[in-house]
Formats: structure tokens, C-alpha cells, sequence
């Protein structure tokens, strides 16, 4: 649980309401080695673009470097994962389709990493379940 929890810090960049036609959208900046565990989502694609720096993607069969310009879908049920393992500020872009309010499962993991509490038991799973967060 404590790698999905230390996936933070995310910077949302589109607060509106998301929709089919309206992805959400996020970007990612961190220097320290972060990022969820494999995970699939039942309702939502998930797609990356890699701006800057090196990130690590999991495409459901192995991991990959992934280096600015680079680019992964994942449909809705693909397994997927990203780790920012290469020591330096690594960024971003990751959208949601249809525009899932995925804010709300950053913001919880964010608090509880800024804690330095260790989550719940409960917690992890609570938040997972209602973010169509599948850890696999």
C-alpha cells in the first residue's frame, strides 16, 4: 500500500467537470522514486504523454522508459502502473476518459503521504474502491 500512497505529488491542471468529449487532465513532477502499483480501472481509459525527464510505464506485460514525447493508452480494464525511478523531476500529462473526478483520490493520497501517518488498513481500499482503482 505504501507505493500507491506515495504517488504524489500531482498537479491537477483541469478542474472542470470532465465528460466524454472533456477529458480531465493531470501532470506529474516529482524527483523522488514514486508511483501506484499495477492497477486497472473498470470505467475509465487512462492515457500518458511523457513531458519531461524519464518515467517508468507498465503496460499490463512489462515496464518501459518512457522519455519526453513518448506516449501510452491504456484501455478501460488494461493493467498499467508509472514510477518516476530515474532521481530526477520527471512530468506528465495523464488523461482520463470519460473525465472521471480523479482529483479527489489524489488529494486523499497526498494528505495521508503529507501526514507521514501510515494509512489505515481500511483507508487504501475505501478510497481505491470508490476511484475505480483496481490494484491488481
Amino acid at each position: 500500500m505504501a507505493a500507491a500512497v506515495s504517488a504524489l505529488p500531482l498537479r491537477i491542471i483541469d478542474r472542470t467537470r470532465g465528460s466524454a468529449r472533456r477529458p480531465r487532465r493531470g501532470e506529474r513532477a516529482d524527483a523522488q522514486p514514486a508511483g501506484p502499483a499495477p492497477h486497472f480501472h473498470r470505467t475509465i481509459s487512462e492515457s500518458f504523454f511523457v513531458l519531461s525527464g524519464t518515467v517508468r510505464l507498465y503496460n499490463g506485460e512489462r515496464w518501459s522508459d518512457a522519455r519526453a514525447g513518448d506516449f501510452l493508452y491504456v484501455p478501460e480494464g488494461g493493467t498499467h502502473a508509472f514510477r518516476n525511478e530515474s532521481g530526477a523531476p520527471a512530468s506528465m500529462l495523464i488523461l482520463f476518459v470519460p473525465g472521471a473526478p480523479r482529483e479527489g483520490c489524489f488529494e486523499a493520497l497526498a494528505e495521508i503521504a503529507a501526514s507521514g501517518r501510515p494509512p489505515t488498513k481500511e483507508e487504501p481500499t475505501e478510497l481505491y474502491l470508490r476511484h475505480d482503482n483496481i490494484m491488481v
